[in-house]
């Protein structure tokens, strides 16, 4: 007797309608064919720098492609010269309420549970949506892959780089020696170039980053495009079930390895970071901020640490 075949269920069949309405986005484009979404950070005047609103965008559309039986991979990209070259400098802690003091002035910081929320949710949850992702997910690096971006895009399963994109933990330089440091940059390149990074905070190229494992590849800019199109398309022709069931294997491996716990310590210290003093004769961000204006002061923390740079 002929057995019969069964139905093809979809994980949209278990979801209330009014969440699998399109969503509007105003700081990605969300694009979707062939079972691959290609998820593009907008916000080329700022590089892709990140904010609040672009994150909260990130996150819907992660949860949208999580919600699409249709999905099987997700690329990471962005528009214009840059995937992201990290936080948005003129809002750095503004985002957490602060109100910055006029010359002579001190100011107060935000209190402690507004600082631990925001990066709660910053550097512990939204880093969580991506590296557990039920969808393999591939980052498409040009330009610029730096700090609050890099941190969060290392989350991907696959990073491809092209040859002269610039990585780094540069916001370091803003006098924090060290802390961005995390289990999966240490897994992905080892401890000792990990701590040079992050100690240093200086830039490497996609060629060198390739080398070191931080990325899986570098390719010619103009070659990088095609090459993670084809990278996806290969993906996409794994079962959706073997996709999620390797997606939830790495879930456990993540908690075993302590990947998952770091996120814990990632959101915690960045809060502790906020806490720096500085002594007259150190580098304030800040205070060239006030007095020089975002894009001058990022120049100047670069040439003050440029000894770092070899």
């Amino acid at each position: 007797m002929k057995q019969p075949v069964a139905e093809k269920t979809s994980v949209l069949e278990t979801i209330p309608y009014l969440w699998r309405m399109p969503t509007k986005y105003k700081n990605i484009i969300y694009e979707k064919s062939d079972y691959i979404a290609r998820i593009t950070l907008n916000r080329p005047k700022t590089l892709n720098a990140m904010c609040p609103e672009l994150s909260d965008d990130i996150s819907r559309a992660i949860k949208e492609v999580n919600e699409d039986d249709d999905v099987k991979v997700v690329i990471f990209k962005g528009a214009g010269r840059a995937l992201s070259a990290g936080a948005d400098l003129t809002k750095v802690g503004f985002v957490y309420g602060w109100k910055e003091p006029k010359p002579g002035e001190k100011g107060r910081r935000p209190s402690l549970r507004v600082r631990l929320h925001f990066d709660r949710r910053t550097f512990w949850e939204q880093s969580q949506e991506l590296l557990l992702c039920q969808k393999l997910t591939i980052a498409q690096a040009h330009g610029f892959l730096l700090g609050a971006s890099l941190d969060l895009f290392l989350n991907c399963d696959l990073l491809i780089a092209s040859e002269d994109c610039k990585l780094g933990h540069v916001e370091e330089r803003l006098g924090l020696a060290g802390n961005t440091i995390s289990p999966i940059l240490v897994l992905r390149c080892g401890l000792t170039r990990a701590l040079e990074l992050c100690i240093t905070g200086k830039m490497i190229d996609g060629k060198e980053a390739s080398k070191i494992g931080l990325v899986n590849r570098a390719v010619p800019a103009d070659k990088l495009e095609a090459e993670v199109n084809e990278l996806a398309e290969g993906l996409a022709r794994f079962p959706r079930d073997g996709i999620a069931l390797g997606k939830a294997s790495r879930h456990f491996l993540y908690d075993i390895m302590g990947v998952t716990q770091g996120l814990t310590h990632s959101y915690i210290q960045h809060t502790m970071g906020t806490e720096l003093s500085f002594e007259p004769d150190e580098f304030n961000f800040f205070k060239e901020r006030r007095d020089k204006g975002a894009k001058k002061a990022a120049h100047e923390k670069q040439d003050f640490y440029k000894a770092l740079d070899k």
